[in-house]
């Protein structure tokens, strides 16, 4: 399952790497809403919450459905500034259609809306679902819903003004301590950008982003199957040191598409691809495979072997471990006459948080 991005005809210069504050702001607001997602940061979020006057974390309580389960499409900037106030201008200039639109695309479903869909604040059926669905996901959704729909202009200054109260409480403390972070990453990246092209800079993104062979898609390895084109536009990536372990695309169709990426840490390795993930959930399902695989996690064994040892035929097991084979959960290695097959316990162990990574992104 993928996004695609069309950047066929994209013009030089298209591809864009950049720092946003308010792309980083609202990965710190993800960590507090969602603390669980982000176990290196638990302690930050902690501290931060225990420092934050009751009226302020009550604000952040009553908005944290723009960047909860996602985020808007307006808090993840296409054309990032220098400074989070220019930021916050520029969402200012959206109109109230595509503002209201994209917050509760957010807030209340899953998918996310072309900009020439019906706006809730003028189609009533568009308006309907939108306060049903807020409705369904409990009581601070529904009344965010209903004040937004009812005075967008109030709601839009309130929200401004919490993120301005969250820079003064702990943002501006936090984003100093990670610019220098992002800073170097953004070098590598438009560096390599110059040096070797599009493909090797993605590359340096993330496992889960690649170029396609014929150089006009960009595929982003997601839970989803859709596509969208730059358009002429371009694409942003922006750098993020706490939005790790998510991959966040922005992708409403007629928008420029951004995707705001976890900047690289020394030691992890890289995310083991979704496709991956599957093959081997899929390789595990079988009862026969299992059976083979707990003889296997005592020693490397032939075909043969693990023939005689479940009572079955050669040319069945042979079957079975080339599905282990391709789910790249085993090994295999000839002694003279004889081929040895051997567990990758390494794959085997880390498929629980394989499964979780590739889940989050």
């Amino acid at each position: 399952m993928t996004l695609r991005i069309d950047i066929g005809g994209l013009p030089s210069g298209g591809l864009r790497f950049a720092a946003s504050p308010l792309a980083e702001l609202t990965a710190m607001l993800h960590v507090l809403a969602e603390p669980g997602h982000h176990p290196q940061h638990a302690g930050w979020a902690a501290d931060v919450w225990a420092g934050l006057r009751p009226e302020r974390a009550e604000r952040l309580r009553e908005a944290e459905f723009l960047w909860r389960s996602s985020q808007a499409d307006f808090l993840i900037p296409a054309r990032p500034r220098p400074t989070l106030a220019e930021e916050l201008d520029d969402v200012d200039r959206i109109d109230d259609d595509r503002y209201v639109t994209a917050a509760l695309v957010t807030t209340c479903g899953s998918g996310r809306i072309p900009r020439t869909a019906p706006s809730p604040l003028t189609d009533a059926a568009a308006r309907e679902r939108a306060l049903d669905l807020a409705q369904a996901r409990g009581p601070r959704q529904e009344a965010f819903a209903e004040r937004l729909l009812a005075d967008p202009a109030a709601v839009r200054a309130r929200v401004r003004d919490t993120l301005e109260q969250c820079a003064e409480a702990f943002f501006d403390a936090a984003w100093a301590g990670v610019v220098v972070q992002i800073a170097t990453d953004l070098r590598l990246k438009n560096d390599l950008l110059r040096r070797q092209g599009i493909g090797a800079a993605l590359a340096s993104v993330s496992g889960a982003v690649t170029l396609a062979p014929d150089g006009d898609v960009i595929v982003v390895d997601k839970l989803q199957d859709k596509a969208t084109t730059a358009d002429g536009t371009g694409v942003t990536f922006i750098p993020s040191v706490f939005g790790r372990p998510h991959l966040v695309a922005v992708h409403a169709p007629g928008w420029r598409p951004v995707v705001q990426y976890p900047v690289a840490e020394p030691g992890p390795p890289e995310p083991v691809a979704l496709e991956t993930v599957t093959l081997r959930l899929e390789a595990l399902a079988h009862p026969v495979r299992l059976r083979l695989l707990r003889t296997l996690a005592r020693g490397p064994h032939t075909t043969g072997e693990l023939a005689h040892a479940w009572e079955l035929t050669p040319p069945e097991v042979s079957r079975h471990l080339a599905v282990l084979r391709r789910a790249g959960l085993l090994t295999t290695r000839r002694h003279g006459r004889y081929v040895r097959n051997t567990l990758d316990l390494p794959a085997l162990s880390a498929l629980g948080t394989d499964l979780l990574t590739a889940v989050l992104r």
